[in-house]
């Protein structure tokens, strides 16, 4: 009797063991890769390229074979983080002041962390480098990435290189040893291993295999024999994100985290290198990295969640897009999200687990310009429902039948054309209330978050072109853009030091650095003799000393938003200053 009684109770405590554990909210882990388009899979059908772990994640997860991202890097990664479109959250370009979200917006981070997660980032962010929008104002508790939209640009840390480079860690610079992947890979696991007590959210946004297309000769080499066909670097950096998901994947299965853990594999944009239009692969689709055209906007999108029945390599053909990632994750992790956040995605859930399921038959929009201005109403846009693609305004496709988007069919279906229009209309009479629209993205001078923050010609409001690279600057490359949105926090007065060289590299304005990181560079003196400043509507000029390493102006400044701009004087000429440190003055 005794004996059956102990059974009995022993039986019931593993069942509510059991059911304890699957109760348990998931993990969530977002892998997001930097411009690997549609056909940089081998699951998808590349003939050169070789993705085997990837390849059977593929086979276990389900996928979404109509999902939708913004051209770009910035909108698509604003989308995921706010589920709203780059012209309703303000993060429409990659550069020039539109790179950075707004202040107080709430992130999917921000939502996880508020549900009971912790939360983590590692690799690359390219949503503000300074307070208020830097990773760990925006729901992260750990945070170790790079700055601006890519390893080795000139708003990240001087001279990295991918190797042994020096990553932000919760916005403290430290020197890290091993390429860049596996950095990020690896403090994932890391971060895992001490946060097992309670569900985390990790979001993993690799930055390869964006350019530049440096990796290890071990990866590149199985690809040389097809250069001129492909690049075998870029072929060797997916191979090597492709070797990282399998140990990662084997990690989660040996920490027992598998079965609970919401994994999902996807892209931020078209491929930039796979494909020019004629050699490459491309999945059959035209288009690549920037353009409205089909092959610049869809992407992998792979999910799997055996404890939430989502598995077994299953097609969803129903279209979707990034801001459906936080209702759906919401839903699947039954989050509360706060009523006043505006959301402009749906919730795909059901999708996952019931063939059976559909979604409203709406409108996906493309909105993206890469300037400081609003992207246009209709020219350079695209609008998908169903199996339709209408680009631009005028030309129509229908994508089942025409992937390569060849046939205009828009003179056969006119009612298609203007029930698109009217809901592209529709969508943009409301984005134009929104205060994102109008107002540019802000950094906060003054609050003790960030004492000093760094402002550079990357992000630079104007009417020249983009610099993005260090090299550009080392040679003194002049470039015209040269305003910053600023939010200074209180009265006072403030210190804006103005740069040629990076205080991590410093050198004389009028010379060159003493280090040269990794031999990298070749450095050239620029020749202007005076920097001048405009800052609520005060103007001031100085001249540049001979071995002055900054020009160094105090300024009284009220409470408020403001512009400053910033020039080197070179005679009659004037361009941009590369690097602006501003903090609040201590005396």
């Amino acid at each position: 009797m005794i004996k059956n009684l102990l059974i009995l109770l022993t039986s019931v405590l593993l069942l509510s063991c059991t059911e304890t554990k699957i109760q348990t909210p998931p993990n969530v882990v977002l892998i997001l890769t930097d411009d690997q388009g549609i056909g940089d899979l081998g699951c998808h059908g590349n003939p050169w390229l070789k993705t085997p772990h990837i390849d059977a994640f593929y086979d276990e997860a389900v996928r979404m074979t109509d999902f939708h991202v913004s051209p770009l890097c910035t909108p698509t990664r604003a989308a995921v983080m706010t589920g709203q479109y780059p012209i309703n959250n303000g993060a429409w370009a990659t550069f020039k002041g539109r790179d950075a979200l707004a202040e107080n917006c709430l992130t999917m981070a921000d939502i996880f962390k508020q549900n009971g997660y912790k939360t983590a980032l590692f690799g690359k962010w390219h949503l503000g480098d300074n307070y208020p929008t830097r990773p760990t104002d925006c729901g992260f508790d750990t945070a170790i990435h790079h700055l601006a939209g890519g390893v080795g640009e000139l708003s990240d840390y001087w001279g990295n290189s991918y190797f042994d480079d020096v990553y932000y860690v919760n916005n403290e610079p430290r020197q890290f040893e091993g390429y860049c992947t596996d950095i990020w890979f690896n403090e994932t696991m890391k971060f895992i291993d001490k946060n097992q007590d309670k569900p985390f959210f990790i979001y993993l946004p690799t930055n390869a295999p964006h350019d530049p297309l440096i990796v290890a000769e071990k990866y590149a080499v199985p690809y040389k024999h097809l250069e001129g066909v492909i690049d075998a670097n870029l072929y060797g950096m997916i191979a090597n994100i492709d070797e990282n998901f399998g140990k990662f994947d084997q990690f989660l299965k040996k920490k027992d985290l598998a079965e609970n853990t919401i994994l999902i594999y996807m892209s931020d944009n078209g491929t930039r290198y796979g494909y020019n239009g004629k050699l490459g692969y491309n999945k059959g689709y035209r288009g690549i990295k920037g353009s409205k055209h089909e092959g610049g906007h869809i992407v992998p999108f792979f999910i799997r969640w055996p404890n939430g029945k989502i598995q077994g390599g299953k097609d969803v053909g129903e279209l979707a897009a990034h801001v459906d990632l936080i209702p759906t994750l919401a839903g699947l992790c039954d989050l509360k999200i706060p009523e006043e956040v505006r959301l402009d995605g749906v919730d795909f859930s059901p999708l996952l687990t019931d063939s059976n399921k559909k979604l409203p038959n709406r409108s996906v929009f493309v909105h993206h310009r890469q300037d400081w201005r609003q992207p246009k109403d209709v020219d350079e846009t695209c609008v998908l429902k169903g199996p339709w693609r209408l680009v631009n305004g005028t030309k129509l496709y229908d994508i089942i039948k025409d992937p390569k988007q060849k046939n205009n069919v828009a003179q056969y279906y006119p009612e298609v054309v203007r029930q698109l229009l009217k809901d592209n209309a529709s969508f943009l009479k409301v984005s134009k209330t929104y205060p994102e629209y109008k107002e540019l993205p802000v950094q906060i001078v003054g609050n003790d978050a960030q004492t000093e923050i760094k402002l550079t010609i990357q992000h630079a409001i104007g009417e020249d072109g983009g610099i993005w690279k260090c090299e550009q600057v080392a040679a003194g490359m002049k470039n015209k853009n040269n305003t910053h949105v600023l939010k200074i926090e209180e009265d006072g007065e403030y210190i804006i030091s103005c740069c040629r060289w990076p205080k991590e590299c410093p050198g004389p304005v009028a010379g060159i650095p003493d280090v040269n990181p990794k031999n990298r560079f070749d450095y050239e003196a620029i020749h202007a003799n005076k920097v001048r400043i405009k800052i609520a509507e005060q103007v001031f000029e100085k001249e540049i000393g001979k071995e002055d390493e900054e020009v160094i102006f105090k300024v009284s400044l009220k409470k408020g938003k403001t512009m400053l701009t910033n020039d080197f004087v070179e005679g009659e000429e004037s361009y941009g200053v590369y690097y602006t440190y501003v903090r609040k003055s201590s005396n």
